[in-house]
């Protein structure tokens, strides 16, 4: 706006008819000299306050990070388009330049780990975090490489849906099974960790994919399951479809699965909505 009223005030000054002469003194009109436009300051970095400790906890598969901030957008379906995958363990922060509170590592389980970014800010991101609900860390902008995000999955619980996007599009929606009353799907953004193979002819020989988020009530589950994390995975019997019957995984029916095992990344933001 500043450049534009320039050029026209000089425009204007130059069309301008000239001053009948009065026999007075003739004197030039005043110009209007406006400032140059000021590029806006780059944000400065925020550094961290505390290096790190060694003893620092490392999330691992059964236990998370403590002291971290709650997920500010828990029930935003914005596209999550950038991952973010450590090339050795990085240091989780509870704000950008505040108290380290734990260690990603760049494998879980022997697993490489790739993480949704959420929010950038002054040298920072912050990221989803595994082996909790509804959780975010903040990572210094070093230690670690972008991997691009072209999937999202979208699952209704009232509706039984979930809706796979890529690049923005549709591209197929399936009737699911979710958790029972006692044993809900975590609501709130979390995503897919890894591939990995199930046991037993219940998950119709296709193996699952292993998300970020756990029970949110683990003693109401089964033994077994309590140091689990919640999946999508296949189901033998097609009249779990469209119920609230598992221990909080989702069910998708075979060719469902199939697609998801093809196409879908690690890092994939998996967004739970009622």
């Amino acid at each position: 706006m500043v450049v534009t009223l320039a050029v026209l005030a000089g425009v204007a000054g130059a069309a301008a008819p000239a001053r009948p002469d009065t026999g007075g003194s003739s004197r030039p009109a005043p110009v209007l000299a406006l400032p140059p436009p000021r590029a806006a300051a780059p944000a400065r970095p925020v550094p961290a306050a505390a290096t790190p400790p060694r003893g620092l906890h490392v999330i691992d598969y059964w236990t998370a990070a403590r002291g971290v901030p709650a997920d500010p957008s828990p029930q935003s379906t914005e596209a999550l388009t950038e991952g973010l995958h450590p090339l050795a363990r990085v240091a989780v922060y509870d704000s950008p330049g505040g108290r380290p509170r734990a260690f990603l590592p760049a494998t879980i389980s022997g697993v490489p780990v790739t993480v949704p970014i959420v929010e950038r800010r002054a040298g920072w991101v912050a990221v989803l975090l595994p082996t909790t609900n509804r959780k975010i860390g903040w990572v210094p902008d070093r230690g670690w490489v972008s991997r691009p995000l072209r999937d999202q999955l979208v699952l209704r619980r009232g509706s039984h849906e979930l809706t796979w996007i890529r690049d923005g599009i549709r591209r197929a929606t399936w009737t699911v099974a979710v958790g029972t009353k006692a044993t809900p799907t975590p609501l709130g953004r979390t995503f897919v960790l890894a591939r990995t193979p199930v046991r037993g002819e219940v998950y119709a020989g296709l193996d699952a994919l292993a998300l970020g988020s756990v029970p949110d009530e683990p003693d109401s589950v089964g033994a077994g399951l309590r140091g689990a994390h919640t999946g999508i995975h296949s189901w033998y019997r097609d009249s779990s479809f469209g119920r609230s019957d598992s221990n909080g995984c989702i069910r998708v029916p075979r060719a469902g699965q199939r697609a998801l095992l093809r196409d879908i990344a690690p890092g994939t933001a998996v967004i739970v909505l009622a």
